[in-house]
């Protein structure tokens, strides 16, 4: 039996690093831009912002139109969006113009993570989901930890104009390559006929499902009415809420809370992604091989994602206990539950949409919902942290938020199963 569908998720893999590369490298060359156009901090702030203001209300056309359109034509589409936009940030000449690129950065990379769920929910059968799905997040925390390293050394050496041109030309060409490679697997040349069976009886979305008809469709807004999609909003905010602490403030904890010095920050501040890559990798396969032992998919994603969100309130012990080495195993315990967790959460809209023809749309719905943590998350530590003067009642607050998002999925998402399917005059209507 042939093995395409491991290729087409390390291909996943790489769309999703490159999404962070070219999120990430504007952080690490802004000093450099800073003193060049002379921005004030506070100009500072919202320039590294815009992108998240674009990125979480795309999520939602972007989701539909996946569904629409397909993984092939839209993933093509918006990573040559964005690196446009990459590219075009090297001839920025103020804060109006870095600003508007930001926004326009945001729009292209809102369509990664609904493509790449609708991508695994066709070629993944059930009992390996969970595994394709931590691969492809796994990107975030890779393409994070290169930029540091790749786009310093661009920086340093051609100008920070240049990090944005060659990331963007990356990008580029990881696009050309999906669009002559990928297809849905019955379109697809390279998996056996062993492997195409094997991908369809496992329970893969679009496999024996038919063609959308007029009364099987169902309008996009009615996935609002579901109380499992809320409560997947609401739990994936909660997750979100807690990440983004490592992703903007961490470094900043490090160095005033515990410390550090600038480059002891930079040598152990890598620890905590590092760890979370492989607690990704184990939440993916621990789910899925939860499921072949049970049988029982609510129960394989549902264990993952309550104790995994459960695990990563122990961000709120750091700031107790009295060394810095104890601080950082328990934050690397955090970070890594929480992507433990993930691998179910990208799951779910592939487990719990009543057709293929809602994967992607629910996916940009609670991905929707988890970035408007991007926005809210940095201003709240830094409330607290002005006002409070340390980091004791921002990580407490923050380790409250993962309990929350562990009631969220263990109680609000009642079962993870297909939800029934909707007609548009509110009836139920068995899924195709």
């Amino acid at each position: 039996m042939t093995k395409v569908r491991w290729g087409i998720v390390w291909m996943c893999f790489l769309g999703t690093s490159i999404n962070y590369l070219d999120r990430a490298n504007l952080s690490i060359a802004m000093p450099k831009i800073v003193d060049d156009f002379g921005i004030s901090h506070t100009l500072e702030g919202l320039i590294l912002g815009a992108f998240f203001w674009t990125y979480a209300l795309f999520q939602l056309p972007a989701g539909h139109f996946i569904d629409r359109l397909g993984a092939r034509i839209m993933y093509t589409f918006a990573v040559i969006w964005w690196s446009v936009f990459t590219a075009l940030t090297a001839v920025a000449s103020g804060f109006v113009s870095l600003f508007g690129y930001r926004l326009g950065l945001g729009i292209g990379e809102s369509a990664a993570y609904p493509a790449n769920a609708k991508v695994v929910s066709q070629w993944f059968p059930r009992k390996e989901r969970a595994l394709a799905t931590s691969i492809y997040d796994s990107g975030a925390r890779f393409g994070s930890a290169a930029a540091l390293p790749l786009v310093a050394f661009v920086v340093a050496s051609l100008g920070w104009r240049w990090s944005f041109v060659l990331t963007g030309a990356i990008g580029v060409l990881w696009a050309i390559g999906w669009y002559a490679w990928y297809r849905d697997p019955r379109r697809h040349r390279g998996p056996s006929a062993e492997e195409l069976t094997y991908i369809e009886e496992g329970g893969a979305r679009g496999a024996g499902e038919g063609e959308e008809t007029a009364e099987s469709r169902m309008r996009w807004r009615d996935l609002f009415r579901y109380r499992t999609v809320w409560g997947m909003m609401l739990g994936f905010f909660c997750l979100n809420f807690v990440i983004y602490f490592f992703i903007t403030w961490f470094p900043t904890y490090l160095h005033d809370a515990r410390g550090f010095t600038i480059l002891k920050t930079g040598f152990y501040g890598v620890i905590p992604a590092i760890v979370a890559i492989f607690g990704g990798w184990l939440g993916g396969w621990f789910s899925d091989r939860l499921y072949r032992r049970t049988g029982d998919l609510n129960k394989a994603r549902k264990v993952c994602l309550v104790g995994g969100m459960l695990f990563s309130s122990v961000i709120a012990l750091a700031v107790v206990v009295p060394t810095a080495a104890t601080a950082l195993v328990l934050l690397s315990i955090s970070y890594a539950s929480l992507t433990f967790a993930a691998a179910s959460v990208w799951s779910l809209p592939a487990d719990v949409a009543p057709t293929q023809g809602q994967v992607a749309s629910i996916g940009g719905i609670q991905n929707f919902a988890s970035n408007l943590a991007g926005v809210g998350s940095p201003f709240f530590v830094g409330a607290l942290y002005d006002a409070t003067g340390s980091f004791v009642v921002p990580l407490v607050v923050i380790g409250g938020f993962a309990l929350v998002g562990a009631l969220a999925y263990a109680v609000i998402v009642r079962r993870v199963e297909p939800l029934p399917l909707l007609t548009r005059h509110g009836n139920v209507a068995r899924a195709a």
